[in-house]
């Protein structure tokens, strides 16, 4: 049972090191990619608002996949910047309409819980990437805290810590074994040679009698001559 219980903590430290080192590199490749995080060209990404909804939510965290400009049709859900309140801010809205002009592509693009079509067109130079319809419920609010500050030492930084410090007591843990086994082993040692030495010592004692014996019969003899 011990050592079934020494396998599943293990295994969760090792789980908790690898999330702590993706979610790691998702701040860093946020603050690289305008914010964005970005693994591999898939970019994880918080909705922030209910434009979209029923097909995703507020606080939903959905995946954004680079693609080809001319890969780009009606019906995709695009990510791309926009202007709006004189704010440069990113939007994911679906593709009503593909307009094209001296070589130049532009998208017409609407939220599907907005009643008319976005008045600015998305261009080519706009364009961060396409939903790759997968989205999980809530967890872009997680992601977000993930990349605060206050849940990056929360969720990271003390997870990590704890870990290291896990893997110091195994190894020093270990190291004490070690030396227990090595001095039981000399302690062992110790006691065949003292065995031996006893026995050899026992054997030599029982021998000098008997020659005492020898020589005393041989000067009786002698006597009686």
């Amino acid at each position: 049972m011990k050592k079934v219980l020494k396998i599943v903590v293990d295994v969760l430290a090792w789980i908790v090191l690898i999330v702590a080192f993706i979610i790691t590199l998702l701040v860093f490749t946020s603050e690289r990619n305008n914010g964005i995080p970005n693994l591999f060209g898939i970019m994880p990404m918080s909705v922030e608002s209910d434009s979209m909804a029923p097909t995703f939510n507020k606080g939903d965290l959905i995946f954004i996949k680079e693609v080809d400009l001319y890969d780009i049709k009606v019906d995709d859900v695009i990510t791309y910047y926009t202007i709006i309140q004189g704010q440069r801010v990113r939007n994911t809205h679906r593709v009503t309409q593909v307009n094209e002009f001296d070589n130049t592509r532009s998208f017409i693009t609407k939220g599907d819980n907005n009643p008319v079509q976005d008045v600015e067109p998305a261009y080519a130079s706009d364009i961060v990437g396409r939903w790759n319809n997968v989205k999980f419920a809530g967890m872009g609010n997680v992601l977000d805290f993930l990349r605060s500050r206050t849940g990056f030492f929360i969720c990271i930084v003390i997870p990590m810590a704890l870990f290291f410090l896990f893997e110091l007591y195994k190894f020093i843990v270990a190291l004490v074994e070690s030396k227990k086994t090595k001095i039981s082993k000399e302690d062992e040692e110790e006691i065949k040679r003292k065995a031996i030495e006893e026995y050899l010592a026992k054997e030599k004692g029982e021998e000098a009698p008997s020659e005492e014996v020898k020589e005393d019969v041989t000067g009786d003899g002698n006597k009686e001559d």
